[in-house]
């Protein structure tokens, strides 16, 4: 990775961390719509949900919150706090400029940043050819960035493919979702 994009990187993952260093505006209740649904193949992942390693800095609080929505589907997590995650970012193939807070690895695939347990599950049933899930920033409303008022920007989940791109795989908190 060049200088610049190391930088424009770090710069970029640092501002998400300062963002997560506050104390929680949120308390959540954010309702997914995938952009295909795929319940069967949800389903399919059933009882033996694989173990989830999440790294993620020792202070942030939103990340702890996202652990817990695992946690709570169901995936056994463990949680690696480290002061320096963009070694772990870099190696993992994560894209530039689609970072977030943490990084997490289940069962060969990288999840980084916010994601739903039910992108997860998809993601594990139907097995694509891709590295994993990625969802830059931080959204409001979505798991660990709840909204005391159950707001939720919208915002896509995106799969990266193996070679580095991305595209849409979930959307959630669009019109006329709840």
């Amino acid at each position: 990775m060049n200088p610049l994009a190391r930088l424009s990187l770090l710069l970029g993952t640092g501002l998400a961390l300062s963002a997560c260093a506050r104390p929680p505006e949120t308390s959540l209740a954010a309702t997914p719509v995938p952009l295909t649904p795929s319940t069967q193949a949800t389903a399919a992942v059933a009882d033996t949900l694989p173990r989830v390693l999440v790294h993620k800095s020792p202070t942030c609080g939103c990340c702890g919150l996202w652990v817990e929505h695992l946690r709570q589907a169901g995936f056994p997590v463990e949680v690696r706090d480290q002061e320096n995650i963009h070694p772990i970012k870099e190696r993992l193939g994560i894209p530039f400029g689609k970072g977030s807070c943490h990084t997490a690895q289940v069962d060969g695939y990288v999840i980084e940043g916010h994601v739903p347990v039910q992108d997860i599950k998809r993601l594990l049933a139907e097995r694509p050819q891709a590295r994993g899930l990625v969802l830059p920033g931080m959204p409001a409303g979505s798991p660990g960035m709840e909204m005391p008022d159950g707001r939720v920007e919208p915002y896509t989940v995106e799969l990266i493919a193996t070679d580095g791109s991305t595209r849409p795989f979930a959307r959630h908190g669009s019109a006329g979702s709840p």
